[in-house]
């Protein structure tokens, strides 16, 4: 279980869509102090919140960033990029960038956190990713989400040793301008972040966050037909 009263955390990506909706919860249940990252931060009023500028896919600034939140306890691994292009005919370099972000991006946290949360107790990582780390037709986005799971699990068990709570997420879609375009129904990134912050507080290390999540889950155990996803 990881206790989010007095928490410091992280969350990447922390000033638009889902990782906006966390900061605001991790306040709302008492965290003492949130970094929030992009690539142009921009100022918050809160004083509980620092925003700090962060490329994932430059090792610098992730070392930089680690550096200055070291009383980190908990980091959100929820910086994304989603390009819609197609595996064969897309260019390649919406896939290259994709695995960039969404996959060592995400690790190159891990990589830079570990010892943070090490030293800090333990705390916990919290890895985002999507009923599309399962389902298939989503090109290099839900490829990378596909990558990410296996990490996020085998980081479980690197960092079960030190005491780290690794939590994977699985949602649908939230309603963010990144999936703007997409159609479907979308949860309000406010109710997603109620749910994910109960389940980390009740000590969960996977997350699903919806019924179409669910059945996802469920029709891994089946014919792989039944794990394409209808995004048209």
């Amino acid at each position: 279980m990881t206790d989010i009263q007095d928490a410091v955390a992280v969350v990447t990506g922390g000033q638009r869509g889902l990782g906006r909706a966390f900061a605001a919860e991790l306040l709302a249940r008492g965290a003492a102090k949130v970094y929030v990252t992009a690539r142009d931060p921009r100022a918050d009023d809160d004083a509980r919140i620092e925003a700090v500028a962060l490329d994932v896919t430059d090792d610098r600034s992730v070392t930089a960033l680690a550096e200055l939140a070291h009383d980190a306890t908990v980091v959100f691994n929820n910086a994304g990029v989603l390009h819609p292009s197609s595996l064969l005919t897309g260019p390649m370099t919406d896939v290259t960038g994709t695995f960039e972000t969404n996959v060592f991006g995400a690790l190159r946290i891990a990589r830079a956190f570990a010892p943070v949360l090490a030293a800090n107790g333990g705390g916990a990582l919290v890895d985002m990713h999507s009923l599309l780390s399962w389902g298939s037709g989503a090109g290099a986005y839900g490829a990378s989400k596909a990558a990410l799971w296996s990490i996020t699990n085998s980081l479980r068990t690197e960092l079960a040793s030190q005491g780290t709570h690794v939590v994977g997420v699985h949602l649908g879609f939230a309603d963010t301008d990144m999936v703007a375009a997409m159609p479907g129904d979308k949860l309000a990134p406010a109710e997603v972040a109620t749910i994910v912050l109960d389940g980390i507080e009740q000590g969960e290390i996977e997350i699903l966050v919806d019924d179409v999540t669910r059945h996802f889950k469920r029709a891994l155990s089946g014919p792989v037909e039944g794990l394409a996803v209808p995004l048209g």
